[in-house]
């Protein structure tokens, strides 16, 4: 067993394990931690535990230490700079006329690093921005390309649901969505219907596709011939979130529903 919290560096991030160093820790304490981008401030999202070694990634890295007022205050003033470096970058790709749309800016927590997130079409080659970044900035550059969904997760928005985009509130990975899925689930294949705001797939198709596959194999296939109550009949539709059917019963004009509690019964 080894005694671990969990971390996220943002909201829908997904959920890192450090080992705490003696220390114990609450839901929602802030941490210094060193990642793979450098410095950084976490807030914890699970508290102090025995986990087995089997169960995380290891080796498991150590926390720095606990988050100061002076470490808050410290990266409330970097997102401040880190906004004026971003409409800064944004004039200098203007001016180097590079076809590339920026995302945000970060700074790591010691202002070792800052990070430009953008999307683009195609490879940008952007050395030459990267220079006129670090003579101005006088840090260090990285510029990483992302695609629309991760855009989607950094911005945030409102779904067609009217609900906050899942990829930006909870959702840590992205998971693969076919088109398959609106398919069982008996949506309109109509593009605008079934895209969110990234203009790709939503992810609630993936997130509710268990719940239609698992239902959907209680069911008959729409032309079965079945028994119901009132004799033999054929399914003509099926309602998977209430789990019933349309049947066309022999001698009856017509169609009755049943709930797949009844034809079992």
């Amino acid at each position: 067993m080894i005694e671990v919290i969990g971390i996220k560096y943002h909201k829908a991030d997904k959920t890192e394990y450090f080992i705490p160093n003696n220390e114990q820790y609450r839901l929602n304490d802030y941490v210094v931690v060193d990642s793979k981008r450098g410095q950084e401030l976490a807030r914890v999202v699970i508290g102090n535990r025995q986990v087995e070694e089997t169960d995380i990634v290891m080796p498991v890295p150590t926390i720095k230490r606990r988050a100061t007022v002076a470490d808050m205050m410290k990266y409330e003033s970097n997102m401040q700079e880190a906004d004026a470096a971003f409409r800064r970058c944004k004039e200098l790709v203007k001016k180097h006329r590079l076809d590339m749309y920026l995302v945000n800016a970060v700074y790591t927590l010691d202002k070792g690093k800052i990070i430009f997130n953008f999307t683009a079409n195609e490879r940008i080659d952007f050395r030459e921005l990267v220079k006129s970044l670090a003579f101005e900035l006088k840090t260090r550059i990285e510029l990483r390309q992302i695609g629309v969904r991760d855009e989607a997760k950094i911005l945030g928005g409102i779904g067609p649901c009217g609900r906050s985009l899942c990829c930006s509130t909870y959702l840590g990975d992205f998971e693969p969505v076919s088109i398959k899925m609106a398919k069982d689930q008996n949506l309109s294949l109509n593009p605008t219907k079934i895209s969110g705001a990234c203009g790709r797939l939503m992810c609630c198709l993936k997130y509710e596709n268990d719940y239609y596959e698992e239902t959907r194999r209680k069911l008959p296939d729409i032309g079965d011939k079945i028994n119901t109550p009132e004799g033999p009949g054929k399914v003509i539709a099926l309602n998977i979130l209430d789990v019933t059917m349309q049947v066309k019963v022999q001698g009856m004009e017509q169609p009755l529903e049943y709930h797949i509690d009844e034809i079992n019964a």
